[in-house]
Formats: structure tokens, sequence, C-alpha cells
């Protein structure tokens, strides 16, 4: 649509500037015309041509990325950069109008009026561009937002940088760790990590449309609770793999590598990359149930064995307890029996006292 609309305005003006010279050459040089319209007609018409190739390939230039339905392009937007991008087309316009006036003044109508509109229009691009960009500086100038920028800094400027990757945004316990003062540093979410989220919240399947969404709404929260989140900019473009390109950033800048993701934590590790894992950390920092223990707890679905009841602890850990099938719904007194370690995390089995 952006290009569309440059390209009219300059073929607008150069089809103006056609008409124009071959009419002033008709009126210097008659005789070499005959008719006195030809030169205008024929200088209207190569205007023409001219603007449309020459406006397409200008228009490109300042195409902003309007091929999403105009809900699903704010709810791709941040907050800031739409207040920023609002304000850039108010500063565009009035900036455009301003610089607009002596070329209506000087020029004959055809001329000036088209490329007055050209003029205001491309500085309303330019100036949503860089407005959209600074979002976070224009905020912090306002007084709006007290916090440092939140893109265009370098990861190798950071010794105490931490690399976020989907999976630890989609397990979202990064933020209760950082609130805590478990994590301190910079938080670092490359761009590329936010791009697949955003596909993973566009997808067609309901389950990873669910992840990504609930990735994007955790660094969202982590943007809001603290200064020291960063969007990166920077990449590894010789990769493709997005796994890849994390490994090869926190390579090269020395950066902790935050991740719940078992291979990548593996691979990292072989390379020398100091993985945080928030499951792990997470897991690590809940209270120790020993056996023997006598426990109060709600069952809440049956379990697989007969009459197994499955009840959740405070933080997460499930109980498996034997003759609670028929509880569902109620608190019971259990006794630890025996605990596990699963890939998913530690698992209780009780029995219960009555």
């Amino acid at each position: 649509m952006v290009v569309e609309a440059v390209r009219l305005l300059i073929t607008l003006v150069v089809t103006a500037v056609g008409f124009q010279l071959g009419d002033t050459l008709s009126d210097r040089f008659p005789e070499a015309f005959g008719l006195s319209d030809t030169a205008s007609v024929v200088g209207a018409v190569l205007g023409a041509g001219v603007g449309y190739v020459g406006g397409g390939i200008f228009g490109r230039s300042f195409r902003v990325r309007l091929d999403v339905a105009p809900e699903r392009l704010v709810a791709r937007v941040s907050g800031p950069s739409l207040f920023a991008g609002a304000f850039g087309v108010v500063t565009g316009l009035l900036v455009g109008l301003v610089l607009s006036i002596p070329v209506v003044l000087l020029l004959p109508p055809a001329i000036g009026w088209s490329l007055a509109a050209l003029v205001v229009l491309l500085l309303i691009l330019l100036a949503v561009r860089v407005f959209m960009a600074r979002a976070d500086d224009l905020l912090a100038v306002a007084g709006l937002r007290n916090r440092g920028p939140l893109r265009g800094a370098s990861l190798e400027d950071d010794d105490r940088a931490h690399l976020i990757d989907s999976s630890a945004a989609i397990d979202g316990r990064l933020l209760a760790l950082v609130q805590s003062g478990l994590v301190e540093g910079r938080l670092w979410v490359p761009a590329f990590v936010v791009d697949e989220l955003q596909g993973l919240a566009d997808a067609g399947d309901g389950s990873l449309r669910r992840r990504g969404r609930r990735g994007l709404e955790a660094l969202e929260a982590l943007h809001s609770a603290t200064s020291e989140f960063v969007v990166l900019e920077e990449d590894a473009p010789e990769f493709e793999d997005v796994d890849a390109k994390l490994l090869a950033l926190a390579t090269r800048a020395g950066a902790r590598l935050v991740t719940t993701d078992y291979n990548l934590s593996k691979a990292a590790e072989l390379r020398g990359i100091v993985v945080l894992n928030p499951s792990v950390l997470g897991e690590k920092l809940k209270p120790i149930v020993s056996t023997g223990e006598t426990l109060t707890v709600t069952i809440s679905k049956a379990g697989k064995g007969a009459r197994q009841g499955v009840a959740f602890l405070d933080d997460g850990t499930m109980v498996v307890v034997e003759d609670a099938g028929d509880s569902i719904g109620q608190d019971v007194d259990v006794v630890v029996t025996s605990t596990t370690r699963t890939a998913v995390g530690r698992m209780l089995f009780a029995r219960t006292t009555s």
C-alpha cells in the first residue's frame, strides 16, 4: 500500500514535469513539433512511464510492513512503539506541511501540489520508522519511562549477560528468579527469538499458538519488571538454525545461556558456555519432603493405577496416593512412602493415614 502511494505521487510529479517541459519546448520551438500539444502529450506520457517505474523502486525503500490485518498488526507492536509511531505521524505531517509551502508557492500548481504531497508522505514514513525504532528512548526523554534503551546495545559490552532462548521464555519461571534476585545482570533476548515466538503465536496449531503467546507475555512481563531487559539486534547470519545462532552469540560474547531445552543446554556446555536452566534451578529450590513425612493434600484426579489418586503440592510436585481414587476433590492426610526423580521433576508416592 505504501509502495503504491509513493509510486502514484512520484508518477504525478514526473508526469507534470514532463507535461510542463513539453509545453515549454513547444512554445520555444513551435516549428519543431508541428502541433503545439504534441510535445506536451509526449512529455506527459514519458513522464508517467518513468515515474511509474522509478516510483516503484523508490517506494520500496520506504516500505513499512503492513502485510497483516490491522488488528494483528496492533497485536504485534508494543504499546511504546505504537505511541512513538503515532507521535511520528504527527511530527512528520507538521514538518512536511511546513517544507511543502515553498514548493507549492514557487512551482507550477500541477508540479507543486503533487511534489508537496510526496514530501509530506515521505516525511511521515521516515518519522514513523525513526520514532518506532527509538520508542523507549523517546519515552524516557518525555519522562514516561525511566529505563535504558531496549535496542541498539552490544552483547559483547556486557560481562554479566544472560542470553534468553524461546524455551526459557515459554517456561515463565525466569521472572520469579529475577524478582527474587537469584538472576542478576542484563537479560538479552535476540530479535530472532522474538520472531520465533511470534511465529508460534501465529501458528495454526492451538498448542503451539498458546506456547508462543505465553512466551511473548513472559517477555513483556520481564520488560515491565526490570530495566535490565534488552532486545538484541545482533545476529549470526552464517547460521540459519535458531539454536546455532544462540550458541554462536553466547560463545562470541561469553554470555550465559538461559534455556530449558535439554539438547541445547548440553551442546552449550560442551562448548564451555555457562547454562542457566530455570526449570532445574526451580526444582532445586523446592522444599525437601522426606520419606515418612505426613502431609495434607487435595486429591485432584484419579491415578493410572487401581484406586490411585493424584494430588499436587503448592510448588507443583506430583503426589501419587494409594487408596485415594474415591476421594477426588477432598483433603486427605497422607504419609510419604517414597520419592523418585523423573524427567519432569520430583514425584512423591504416599498412602492415606486412615
